[in-house]
């Protein structure tokens, strides 16, 4: 049985009725206060005050304030008028009845209209955020449109710049041909033409001439030099020289690398990818593509990434039978018992994962640091945070420039520091 709270007092002006009501040590919430335009309610179990308002109010612009064990109520009235008494004096219970169900059915019509609306109001919004959006893609679409343009002028101007240039220089070519070739053919007239002039003076006269010609010079002459030039070498013929590198799978540099650690690694790899187990009575059924541990590594793959974390996990297990020297299977499994809250699991896949990474090498740090990272969450969620602090310090070691570990690691050793106050 509700107890009803008869306690109450209220005043009023000629816009507003002022309503305060005790709560007797209550504890009262939004969600227990009911107001229409003629009905109040105020429910808190087993508290119960219910009142048929003289006149309609404006239940929209009306409010309640809960504080120092009371709800203070400002109602104010539709009709300026000052009223007899705060409810009906002559309301019996059907008429109570009838207010009570029409408030509801007209608060029911009040919410499902706001619902509307809102659901109007949040369409608009997303036509407008989609409508804006499409107008940044088309100004970004057109601005890229002209920046193309204008990269296409500027390299057909280039290129035209270019060809004017190679017109230039084989027009200046053929003039220095031709105007070498003047200068080799005068020569050979002024020759001839000099042969032809002996040729009509007497013989006292050429002999002087030769005498002439020959006197302090011995028994050099033109033709001479004209053999020598031609004699001249020939340009050196281009060649190619090839240089030859040795051979490296590792990025870095052989004088920085650890080369028996790394053989040892890919030695580990190539017999991991080897030794596969085709005795399994579940492989009788499968293709031979389906047999494979990497077709089954990247069907775990996908079931994770849809969130089938079972199916995962089933998928990697066949995997780890086929194969269970691969530490990405084990890693993956690990990633997928965190998200089904096997612990336990997920600590044993990672540290199998680690004693597989080994030896350290740059090819597998990442992977490396990805098993540390969920080691010490599934370490940190089964609160032993000092294990989990050493798994995320390693993970640092081996990648010390990754923010995200680093803050995780903080909030780590906060957690260990208000452990040993409380304890």
């Amino acid at each position: 049985m509700p107890v009803w709270l008869r306690e109450h007092s209220w005043r009023q002006t000629l816009t507003a009725v002022y309503l305060s009501l005790p709560l007797r040590g209550a504890r009262a919430t939004p969600a227990n206060i009911f107001c229409s335009e003629q009905y109040l309610k105020v429910s808190i179990p087993p508290f119960l005050f219910e009142a048929i308002l003289y006149a309609p109010v404006d239940d929209r612009n009306s409010t309640a304030k809960i504080g120092n064990g009371n709800i203070f109520f400002t109602l104010y009235k539709k009709e300026p008028a000052m009223w007899d008494s705060l409810t009906l004096a002559d309301a019996g219970k059907e008429k109570l009845q009838y207010l009570r169900e029409n408030a509801v059915l007209k608060a029911q019509e009040k919410a499902k209209e706001e619902t509307e609306a809102k659901k109007i109001t949040k369409q608009e919004h997303k036509k407008y955020a989609l409508e804006s959006t499409m107008k940044v893609e088309e100004a970004e679409r057109k601005r890229i449109e002209d920046l193309k343009d204008k990269e296409r002028q500027k390299v057909a101007k280039e290129l035209e710049f270019w060809k004017n240039q190679q017109k230039d220089a084989d027009k200046y070519k053929s003039v220095q041909k031709k105007e070498e070739l003047r200068q080799e053919i005068e020569p050979l007239k002024e020759r001839k033409n000099e042969k032809m002039n002996k040729s009509r003076i007497p013989n006292e006269g050429t002999s002087k001439i030769r005498l002439k010609s020959t006197k302090g010079h011995g028994s050099c002459s033109i033709f001479s030099q004209n053999l020598k030039e031609e004699r001249l070498p020939a340009p050196r013929a281009a060649a190619t020289i090839k240089v030859n590198f040795t051979p490296r799978v590792f990025p870095t540099a052989l004088r920085e690398s650890r080369l028996a650690e790394e053989e040892e690694w890919l030695h580990k790899q190539a017999e991991a990818r080897r030794r596969i187990n085709s005795d399994l009575s579940e492989l009788e059924d499968l293709k031979e593509e389906e047999k494979s541990p990497d077709w089954l590594k990247d069907k775990g793959n996908n079931m994770f990434a849809m969130g089938n974390y079972l199916g995962a996990v089933n998928a990697y297990n066949l995997a780890v039978r086929l194969n269970s020297k691969l530490p990405l299977l084990y890693l993956n499994r690990a990633a997928c018992h965190l998200k089904l809250r096997n612990l336990h699991k997920a600590i044993e896949d990672s540290s199998k994962a680690l004693e597989l990474l080994t030896p350290p090498v740059p090819d597998n740090e990442n992977a490396r640091v990805k098993a540390h990272v969920r080691r010490g969450t599934a370490f940190c969620q089964l609160e032993l945070y000092t294990e989990g602090l050493q798994d995320y310090e390693a993970a640092l070691k081996i990648d010390p420039k990754n923010k995200n570990i680093e803050k995780d690691a903080e909030k780590i050793r906060h957690l260990i520091q208000e452990t040993m106050q409380s304890s």
